[in-house]
């Protein structure tokens, strides 16, 4: 099961994976990205992680369990 990772320290709040699933990305008051969920079911990878893609600071990723 791919597990969800965020740099948080690179994260500029940009919110262009919540765009992309907002199931999975949120944004904190601070402009932060926040994980909704870590476990990412296999059926929901592409979506998923096309919205990680979609970070223009690379600040998140999937890394294989």
């Amino acid at each position: 099961m791919p597990i969800l990772k965020a740099d948080l320290s690179a994260c500029q709040g940009y919110a262009n994976c919540v765009v992309g699933a907002e199931d999975a990305y949120d944004i904190d008051d601070d402009g932060v990205v926040v994980l909704l969920r870590t476990e990412i079911e296999e059926t929901e990878r592409g979506r998923i992680e096309t919205a990680a893609l979609s970070c223009p600071v690379s600040a998140l990723w999937l890394e294989d369990a």
